[in-house]
């Protein structure tokens, strides 16, 4: 009985179409390592099924090349399909054109590890350790860089996001969120040679050797916290598809306010409003703002909020965050102000259009509201409170670490991110989101405060440790007492040049044994 179903598989596998739908099964389950779900451990079958699969292709580079953008693809509808929620509340498209359009952006990131993997293939002349152990996992970091720059970039989905609660998290404060999933990537090369009964020993020293390591950075301290502030993140709960509607406007900053109304006794309390949570134009708001400022710093508070900025010499709008009431001298709140953020890093389609005059009359969610900002200087002052300073990060900023990065100093206190993810409605998103921020104070080592309209919003420490967070859909205020933390980790001073150099020197090395091997064949 069992040598005849061992038979069948091995029949299954050995045709293209039964290669193809294991492929499809093996990238989709990786959803399953991210938030909510939080199964890191899925990450392994996964990539090591797909290893043992590849074995079973024929050496055709057609086929191999097929399972691979078959097991990406899927991977990525899997992960990001949230992404069609906005699209089917607020882009007004037909659900045919909307799920083509979730398929194509899939396709196409699906290209990058495919190519990874496809290209591997091609040094057949490479043994399995080095395969395994080297190449692919350089590879598929090359292919992640890229992925998160062309085109502005989607860095989504790193693997190493889905260890925030492994020993592999220690890497992160030294080489970033990627040297994580170079740990990973590693790790199952290794234990596909230990299937295969290659390079046991090596390959169990090498998996227990980057286990303890990151097991002992885990335990490094790279900041020192200072005295605790109160702070209180609002979530205000605004309907999304009344937001942004001129009679709403009113109502909204009210219910903001009333909520703000916290009761704490504090000396110095910072209240944190999310993104464009005052959704009107600064410069028309003057008549509220300056006087709500001059009551907070009476009341010995400090408000930040998310507002739309506008300057009037440039004619340019900001996705922008401003600091209301208490602040240190020369700070105080002015619309002509230096202590504010704008948005760097901007969303396609939500706050810029690529080639607008053609694809704003095609349907409404080419023509968004607010989605005609302009970008904010890569490097910006930190953002001053009169309790700590902060390195901020609109909504998809976040994910760009490098960019976090350059705007971080040693006396940065704390990290700040205002979002709102009501455009992915009850979706997976806003919890991948999250993850993604959580590993923003791994990496600096800083408290890290995250405040969102409708979700999810939640305060960590330096360490990634979670302080608290409110659920989602709901009104209300997370208050809580936190530390800010002065320092530098080894991320923060060299980003991420050691991986590069790493990757270079693999390719330099994998190039002079191709020479080598190239000659001897003569």
């Amino acid at each position: 009985m069992n040598s005849n179903i061992q038979s069948k598989l091995t029949t299954f596998t050995a045709h293209l179409y039964g290669q193809l739908l294991i492929a499809l099964f093996l990238g989709a389950i990786q959803v399953f390592a991210f938030s909510p779900f939080e199964q890191w451990w899925v990450l392994y079958p996964s990539i090591i099924g797909l290893f043992l699969l590849l074995q079973q292709v024929q050496k055709s580079t057609q086929h191999y090349f097929l399972v691979c953008f078959t097991f990406s693809i899927s991977m990525f509808i899997a992960t990001i399909h949230w992404i069609y929620v906005s699209m089917d509340l607020f882009g007004g498209m037909p659900l045919i054109v909307s799920a083509l359009l979730i398929i194509l952006l899939c396709a196409y990131l699906a290209l990058f590890p495919t190519v990874a993997l496809w290209a591997s293939i091609r040094f057949q002349w490479l043994s399995d350790t080095t395969r395994y152990l080297l190449v692919i996992p350089v590879l598929w970091l090359i292919s992640d860089w890229l992925r998160g720059y062309i085109l502005t970039g989607f860095p989504w989905v790193y693997l190493g996001y889905s260890h925030a609660d492994t020993p592999l998290v220690g890497f992160a404060p030294v080489l970033g969120v990627q040297g994580i999933t170079l740990a990973i990537m590693i790790i199952c090369g290794a234990l596909t040679l230990v299937i295969q009964k290659q390079k046991i020993v090596l390959s169990i020293t090498l998996i227990g050797s980057l286990l303890i390591t990151g097991s002992i950075l885990q335990k490094q301290q790279y900041s020192s916290p200072q005295p605790e502030i109160m702070v209180s993140l609002v979530q205000g709960n605004i309907d999304q598809n009344q937001k942004w509607k001129s009679d709403q406007l009113t109502p909204s900053l009210f219910k903001y306010l009333d909520l703000s109304e916290t009761g704490l006794d504090s000396e110095h309390e910072l209240i944190v409003w999310p993104e464009s949570a005052v959704a009107a134009l600064e410069v028309d708001l003057q008549g509220f703002l300056q006087p709500l400022s001059t009551k907070l710093a009476a009341q010995n508070k400090t408000l930040i909020t998310g507002i739309i900025g506008y300057t009037l010499a440039t004619d340019a709008y900001h996705n922008t965050i401003i600091a209301l009431g208490k602040l240190p001298k020369g700070d105080d709140y002015a619309l002509t102000g230096k202590n504010r953020y704008q948005k760097h890093h901007l969303l396609p389609i939500g706050e810029f259009v690529p080639f607008e005059d053609l694809l704003r009359p095609l349907a409404p969610y080419f023509n968004l509201p607010m989605s005609s900002f302009q970008r904010g200087d890569e490097v910006q002052p930190n953002l001053q409170s009169g309790l700590t300073t902060f390195a901020s990060a609109l909504c998809y900023e976040i994910a760009f670490p490098e960019l976090l990065r350059k705007n971080i100093t040693e006396k940065t206190g704390m990290l700040l991110t205002l979002s709102n993810d009501a455009w992915f409605g009850d979706s997976i998103g806003p919890d991948q989101h999250l993850q993604i921020a959580r590993m923003r104070a791994i990496e600096f080592a800083r408290p890290l405060l995250r405040s969102t309209n409708n979700g999810v919003t939640a305060i960590y420490g330096a360490k990634g440790e979670e302080l608290g967070r409110l659920a989602p859909n709901t009104a209300d205020v997370l208050s809580r007492k936190v530390h800010p933390a002065f320092g530098k980790t080894p991320y923060q001073i060299f980003g991420s040049t050691p991986l590069y150099l790493y990757c270079l020197l693999t390719l330099i090395g994998v190039f002079f044994r191709y020479k080598k091997v190239n000659k001897a064949a003569q």
